[in-house]
């Protein structure tokens, strides 16, 4: 066991290029060559519109070209300092603006446009983002609630409603999907992405940016937005959960768990990219070229263009790595910013830094040229205005009807005692309880302009619409976030007089999201107070949770029947709840997240190392809390059903392969059968791990490396395949440059329906 394994460096996988193709060798403020080389031969290879740019180039002077990489807020408030509405019509007239974000409806829209279109000297027209994040007019589940449903027809769903809504209103841009992996429940952020696996973030960014743009040839379609993968890189690793704070990681841990994601949004086509606000190893992201330019733009040879997030710039001075602006926008430009939201650095000193030589012209003119690329992509030079009257003014029937059917595809049954759920369609009586009974605060972080304008659906109105014969009560109990009970005993004599209670609990949506980290991830205020009173009665009772991030659960789950975890599930919120609590629906959700048993054990997570002395209950010196259980209150990949599934053991198309054979592209099949054994129709999602026991570098226990959600009538069987490729098997080193590498021995292979599977087989690599 103390030999060396024999490593076989992978430098290409799947016709991408390895980390050791980078040099290093360019100048930090020249345009990398690796990245010319592949736009030139690779699958960003440089569009149509190539001499139209560089003709526009030779037109524009240096304040124009510096005003392309100016991006301006409108009215809207999406961070510290409002909107810079006046300062963009004057930069619009003058040529001296690139884009505008939170600006949205086709009349406001075209009103701006026509500055810089019509009065401007080059008629250079300017690029409208917006954060649509889970939807602009209506409203889809949160991105973590839809990483519950293992379906990436789910994202995918939610980024095409949304494109054709903005679009129609003149946004072409949107500042989503966002990928960040994190192991943090108290980030409030972690409501925007995927959850704690890079493999399912790398799916759903993939799958999101497919929803957004298309196969990515026909931007300027009508029903298109530009997407944009953030953050990069490693936002998800603040330490102690607080946004913004500092990320340490080593250059393994971040090829092989924070740049999966961003990678798979590049190779999905992905027009944009914004950096985050952290720093990465002591550098702040926006100035960090090692990760903008070696990697995203050489490496990887993506050809669209970087933006900085809300003042990321300027902040560079505070992290305390710029000296001052003029530093800031140096050390930005040359790492490969190439836009600059909100704050004027380059702007206000670009012309100066040219003229001393701390920016060149080549640089410059390649961020500008990485700007105009897309807006010809967009279609803006030929058609830079919308149709005002074939706005998208409001949900159309359809939208609703996917936004109730995603949310209900999301939601994770995660206790149901004696089939306690579904409840019966016939029942007499139902009380409604809690502070998210009769609450329209459903609809999450970053919901759009559609969240202020069409209310979610309550849980009590969709429990009503389910049952109508049934006598429906509400009661508030406490509220959402305050201390008072005196409205408890209301709620529990309700309780006493119903068939059955519902107890709709959790967070309100300003609990989660940018900015809003907790410390304490309990339920907040008085809802367990609620809860064990409700429990008291002695009547049955069910509890359904809305919330943003993973909470943990406290004493009241074992006097809780069932719980059903529903996310904040957007616009139909309380028809899609009904439909799983009366089983219209069989919940097929999964947990993208584990949930801890108390803050103390936060990071939690599945794909964790073994460590020296791994966990054993007899054996004080190993790793462990004295006064917890091992392991999450629920673990990823965790999710119950009203029907039974048994998954067979997984079978491999050949027990041994060469990494020869890996390395020119052959794969392993792993096979298993699912069989329903219950007695209702149902979904259940097989998920595939692999553990490498035996390293150079320590692996996680298990990575997810698979997963096919299917459904299957009672009886019924079938058969999920998972291919394995080089690309599965291997992994990153902590090589600067980058390696992949594939090394000989066995790999564990798991199959089953959570993190926790026992299922197992083994491949060896010779």
């Amino acid at each position: 066991m103390g030999e060396v394994r024999r490593r076989t460096v992978i430098t290409a996988l799947g016709g991408t290029v390895a980390a050791a193709a980078a040099t290093g060798t360019a100048r930090a403020e020249e345009p990398g060559s690796v990245a010319k080389a592949q736009r030139e031969s690779g699958p960003y290879k440089a569009g149509p519109y190539e001499t139209r740019i560089k003709a526009l180039l030779g037109r524009m002077n240096v304040e124009e070209k510096l005003g392309q990489l100016q991006q301006m807020s409108w009215t809207g408030d999406s961070g510290p300092g409002g909107g810079q509405t006046a300062e963009a019509e004057k930069a619009a007239r003058t040529g001296r603006l690139g884009s505008v974000f939170n600006i949205y409806g086709a009349k406001h829209t075209n009103d701006l446009q026509r500055l810089a279109v019509e009065e401007s000297r080059l008629g250079v027209p300017l690029l409208f983002g917006l954060d649509v994040i889970h939807g602009f007019w209506t409203t889809f589940p949160i991105p973590l609630a839809q990483a519950s449903s293992f379906d990436p027809a789910v994202p995918h769903t939610d980024a095409e409603f949304a494109a054709a809504e903005a679009r129609s209103n003149g946004v072409r841009w949107t500042f989503a999907p966002m990928m960040d992996v994190t192991h943090e429940p108290r980030w409030g952020r972690i409501a925007e992405g995927n959850g704690e696996d890079p493999y399912l973030a790398s799916v759903f960014a993939a799958a999101k940016t497919r929803g957004y743009q298309g196969d990515g040839t026909r931007l300027d379609a009508d029903d298109r937005l530009a997407a944009c993968a953030k953050h990069f890189v490693a936002y998800g690793g603040a330490e102690g959960g607080r946004d913004y704070n500092t990320v340490d990681t080593s250059e393994a841990h971040l090829r092989n768990h924070y740049l999966p994601p961003f990678k798979a949004a590049v190779d999905a086509g992905v027009a944009t990219v914004m950096a985050s606000f952290n720093t990465v190893s002591g550098v702040p992201a926006h100035g960090n070229r090692h990760t903008l330019t070696d990697i995203l733009k050489d490496e990887w040879g993506f050809d669209g263009f970087v933006v900085s997030d809300y003042t990321g710039i300027q902040e560079l001075i505070l992290h305390g790595f710029a000296a001052d602006g003029a530093d800031a926008g140096r050390l930005a430009l040359n790492a490969g910013v190439d836009m600059e939201m909100v704050s004027t650095n380059l702007a206000d000193h670009g012309r100066q830094l040219l003229k001393s030589g701390r920016i060149t012209a080549r640089r410059l003119d390649d961020a500008v040229s990485r700007i105009l690329r897309l807006k010809f992509r967009l279609g803006l030079f030929d058609n830079p205005y919308v149709d005002e009257g074939a706005a998208v003014t409001e949900p159309t029937r359809q939208a609703r009807a996917a936004a109730r059917a995603t949310a209900s595809r999301s939601m994770v049954l995660l206790k149901n005692d004696k089939a306690a759920l579904p409840l019966r369609p016939g029942v007499g009586s139902i009380a409604v309880v809690g502070p998210f009974a009769n609450s329209t605060d459903l609809q999450g972080t970053w919901a759009g302009p559609g969240a202020g304008t069409f209310p979610a659906v309550t849980v009590l109105a969709g429990i009503k619409a389910a049952v109508p014969q049934a006598e429906v009560t509400s009661v508030l109990g406490v509220n959402a976030d305050g201390t008072d009970t005196s409205g408890i005993k209301d709620a529990a004599a309700a309780a006493r007089s119903a068939d059955i209670t519902v107890v709709v609990v959790g967070e309100p949506t300003a609990m989660s999201g940018e900015a809003s980290s907790r410390s304490d991830i309990t339920l907040p205020g008085a809802q367990e107070d609620l809860i064990t009173a409700i429990a008291a009665t002695g009547k049955p009772f069910v509890v359904v949770l809305v919330n943003g991030r993973p909470l943990t659960i406290g004493g009241w789950l074992d006097s809780a029947p069932a719980v059903l975890e529903a996310w904040h599930p957007g616009m139909e919120a309380g028809n899609a709840v009904a439909d799983v609590l009366f089983g219209t629906v069989n919940p097929g959700g999964k947990l993208p997240v584990s949930f801890p048993r108390i803050v103390g054990q936060v990071p939690i997570y599945y794909n964790h190392e073994n460590t020296g002395r791994p966990y054993d209950a007899d054996n004080k010196y190993t790793s462990k809390y004295l006064d917890l259980p091992d392991g999450p209150q629920f673990p990823f990949g965790h999710g119950l059903s009203y029907t039974t599934f048994a998954i067979g053991d997984p079978v491999l198309s050949a027990r041994r392969i060469s990494s020869r054979a890996l390395r020119k592209g052959d794969t392993v099949e792993v096979k298993v059968t699912v069989r329903n054994t219950g007695e209702r129709a149902g979904d259940e999602v097989v998920q595939l791990y692999l553990h490498d026991p035996v390293a150079s570098i320590v692996q996680p226990v298990r990575r997810l490396r698979g997963f096919r959600r299917v459904s299957l009538a009672p009886g019924r069987s079938t058969t999920v395949r998972f291919r394995l490729a080089a690309e599965d098997l291997g992994f990153w080193t902590h090589d600067t440059g980058g390696q992949f590498e594939l090394e000989t021995g066995d790999i564990d292979i798991y199959v089953g329906n959570s993190s926790l599977t026992t299922g197992r087989t083994t491949l060896t690599i010779d």
